[in-house]
C-alpha cells in the first residue's frame, strides 16, 4: 500500500569518471520496518545512500517520500533533512564538548534567546520516552559509545525524521552496548520510524531487521523478507556466486610446508585494540594459507595484529618456535615479516617519495635512517625489483603517485621482497587492478612459496583464494569460526562456513 511507503527510489543510477557506481537501482522502505542494505565493497551501497542524503546528485531516477507520488529533490544533507532523512554514521558528528542537551538542539533554528531550562526539560522528557540512560547536563563525552550513538538518533528523531539511515552504528560497540541500540530502534520500528540498516555483521542483520536489500556491482540483486533467505543464500547473492556454480579450482603450488616442523610463526589467544576476539594461528614454512570471510569479518584486523599495526591486548607470538615480542611493526619486520597493507593509499604508498625511495624504504628503516644507501646502492635495488616483476614506470625518479595501481601494488610488493622475508603478509594485494598483473602476483605468490616463504593471502575473490592458499582460516563478526584444509575447500563449503551452516554435499 502506497500510504505504508515511508521512502521510493526508482531507477536510481550515478557515474563518476570511469566507473558506473549504481545502475537502474530500486529500493523501497516501508513504515516501521528495519531494512538492512548489504552488499560487498564496491557494491553500491555508500553511493546509493549518497544520493538519497544530497551529498551526490543522481544521474537519473525518481525519489519519493511518505507514500507520496511527487518526486523530491535532494540537492544537499540540509535538503535530505528537510524532507525527513536523517542519518546516524559509525564515527560520532556530534560536540564531545557540549552537554547532552546542547548536542540536541545545536543548529537547529536561528533563535536570538537560548531557552536553556525548555531545552534541558525537553531533552529529559525526549530521553526518558526512548529510554536512553543519559542525563540532559551530562557533557556528551562522558557517555558511552553506544549512548552516544543513542543521543544521535533521539536527535534525529525530534526533528521529526521519517526515514533513519544507520550507517555501520555498531561496529565499535560491545554486545551490550548492541542490545542497547537494538532496543531503541525496535521503539523506533514501533513509532512507525523507516530504518535502513547498513552492517557487515550478519548475525545483527538476522536479529533485528525484516528486510534485506542486496546490491552487486552496482546493481539491484533483490529485496527479501529476512524469514525467507538463509544465510548461504544471502552470502551467495551478494557473492555473486550460486552454490552449484563451483569452480574446481586447486592450490597448484608445491609447497614446502612440512607437517611436522616448527611453524614460522605461531600465536596463541592473540587479540588487539582492534576488538578482534582471541584468535590461535600459525603458518609453517612454504606454506600459503590466507583468511576468508565477508568484508568486515575481521580478516585484515587479525593481520594486522599478527603485524603489530593494532597493538595487541593479549595472547602469546612465537617465531620459528621461540617467544617473540611484536609492539610495533619495526619489531615484526626485525623478525623477517612483511606486510602489504589492504588500503594502499592510506598505508602503503607515500605518494610524495618516488619509485626508488617507496621500494627501499623498508630495507632503510630495518638498517636505520641515520646509515642511509648510496644513490648507487639504492638503484640497484630498484632496478633489480623493477625488472623483476615489471614495474612500469618512466623511471625510479618518477612519483610513485603517477603510476597505475596495479604498477603501485608491484612497487610496494617490491618493497618488502626486499627486505627478504621469511614470512609475507598480502591484504587484499590484487584489488582494483588489471587481470594480467593479478595473475602475475598469484604465480609471484606460489614461486615464493616454493622458495620456502610463508605467505598469508586475503582476497575478497574466492577464486584467488582457493587457487593460492593450501589452507584456509574461516571468520565472521570478527571471531575465527573454522578451518578449510585443500582436500575440503570449494566455494559452498566456505560460503556455507561463513554462514554457520554445516557444509553438505560440499
Amino acid at each position: 500500500m502506497p500510504n505504508d511507503i515511508a521512502l521510493s527510489m526508482r531507477n536510481i543510477s550515478k557515474s563518476f569518471p570511469g566507473v558506473r557506481a549504481l545502475h537502474n537501482v530500486d529500493f523501497t522502505l516501508y513504515k516501521g520496518e528495519i531494512h538492512a542494505l548489504m552488499g560487498e565493497n564496491g557494491a553500491g551501497k555508500s553511493t546509493l545512500i549518497k544520493v538519497l542524503t544530497g551529498v551526490h546528485p543522481k544521474d537519473s531516477g525518481q525519489i519519493t517520500i511518505d507514500g507520496s507520488t511527487k518526486e523530491v529533490n535532494i540537492k544537499s544533507p540540509q535538503d535530505a533533512q528537510n524532507s525527513g532523512i536523517s542519518t546516524v554514521y559509525q564515527e560520532i558528528t556530534l560536540c564531545p564538548n557540549l552537554t547532552v542537551a546542547e548536542n540536541m538542539y545545536i543548529g537547529r533554528g536561528n533563535y536570538q534567546f537560548v531557552h536553556w531550562k525548555k531545552m534541558r526539560e525537553q531533552t529529559t522528557e525526549l530521553l526518558e520516552k526512548l529510554s536512553i540512560p543519559a542525563r540532559a547536563t551530562q557533557q556528551l563525552a562522558t557517555c558511552s559509545l553506544a549512548v552516544q550513538q543513542m543521543v544521535a538518533i533521539a536527535r534525529a528523531v525530534d526533528m521529526d525524521c521519517k526515514v533513519l539511515i544507520l550507517d555501520e552504528p555498531t561496529s565499535s560497540l560491545d554486545e551490550r552496548e548492541v542490545e542497547k541500540l537494538f532496543s531503541l530502534m525496535r521503539e523506533l520500528k514501533s513509532r512507525g520510524v523507516g530504518i535502513i540498516f547498513i552492517t557487515h555483521f550478519l548475525e545483527q542483520v538476522y536479529e533485528v531487521c525484516d528486510r534485506i536489500t542486496v546490491l552487486r556491482n552496482g546493481e539491484l540483486v533483490g529485496a527479501y523478507d529476512v524469514k525467507d533467505l538463509p544465510r548461504v543464500q544471502l552470502i551467495s547473492k551478494m557473492m555473486g556466486k550460486e552454490l552449484d556454480d563451483i569452480s574446481h579450482m586447486h592450490n597448484t603450488g608445491t609447497q614446502a610446508a612440512r607437517a611436522n616442523s616448527v611453524p614460522v610463526f605461531e600465536a596463541i589467544g592473540l587479540s588487539s585494540t582492534a576488538a578482534t576476539k582471541a584468535f590461535d594461528f600459525k603458518i609453517d614454512q612454504g606454506e600459503v594459507n590466507g583468511f576468508t570471510g565477508l568484508l568486515g569479518s575481521g580478516r585484515s584486523e587479525c593481520v594486522r595484529a599478527i603485524f603489530g599495526a593494532d597493538k595487541a591486548t593479549g595472547g602469546k607470538v612465537f617465531v620459528n618456535g621461540k617467544p617473540a615480542k611484536i609492539a610495533k611493526p619495526k619489531d615484526a619486520m626485525k623478525l623477517g615479516i612483511g606486510y602489504l597493507p589492504e588500503d594502499r593509499k592510506q598505508d602503503g604508498i607515500v605518494d610524495d617519495l618516488s619509485v626508488r625511495e617507496n621500494i627501499i624504504l623498508a630495507l632503510q628503516v630495518l638498517r636505520g635512517f641515520f646509515r642511509p644507501f648510496s644513490r648507487a646502492e639504492a638503484e640497484k635495488f630498484t632496478d633489480e625489483y623493477i625488472k623483476l616483476l615489471g614495474i612500469k614506470t618512466a623511471s625510479t625518479d618518477t612519483p610513485i603517485r603517477s603510476l597505475s595501481g596495479g604498477n603501485q601494488q608491484k612497487a610496494i610488493l617490491a618493497r618488502w621482497l626486499l627486505t627478504k622475508p621469511q614470512y609475507l603478509i598480502l591484504d587484499e594485494p590484487t584489488r582494483g587492478i588489471d587481470v594480467g598483473t593479478k595473475v602475475e602476483i598469484q604465480k609471484l605468490v606460489l614461486k615464493l612459496a616454493e622458495e620456502g616463504v610463508s605467505v598469508t593471502f586475503i582476497s575478497s575473490e574466492i577464486e584467488e583464494m582457493l587457487r593460492t592458499c593450501s589452507r584456509l582460516i574461516v571468520m565472521r563478526d570478527r571471531e575465527i569460526i573454522g578451518e578449510l584444509t585443500q582436500n575440503d575447500m570449494t566455494q559452498a563449503k566456505i560460503m556455507r562456513t561463513i554462514a554457520g551452516e554445516a557444509a553438505q554435499n560440499g
